[in-house]
């Protein structure tokens, strides 16, 4: 199914380790990226504008990238990325602020 249907090969068991490190990484660098406002902002107020703000380029920046490197259209791609991000988010606090 993943070579006739999605055009994929079997993945090198070889290289699991490296992938498993590859994406370990990538997500602690991603997850640092909304965090880096409150490091820098001493008012927190002020660190969730612009911790929102930083995310949501980041989420255009990413998008752009994944409409290109897939070969569909970068805008396009960048303006889903942000706005599931963004609905992402959204839920996320208002599920915390339900709760709290």
């Amino acid at each position: 199914m993943m070579k006739f249907e999605l055009g994929l090969e079997k993945p090198d068991p070889r290289r699991a380790l490296y992938s498993a490190l590859t994406i370990a990484i990538a997500y602690v660098l991603g997850g640092m990226v909304p965090l880096i406002p409150y490091m820098l902002i001493p008012r927190a107020t002020d660190a969730v504008l612009a911790s929102g703000a930083v995310t949501l380029v980041a989420l255009l920046i990413f998008g752009y990238a994944k409409g290109y490197f897939t070969g569909n259209k970068p805008v396009k791609s960048a303006l889903q990325t942000a706005c599931i991000g963004a609905i992402a988010s959204a839920a996320a606090f208002g599920m915390a602020k339900a709760v709290a």
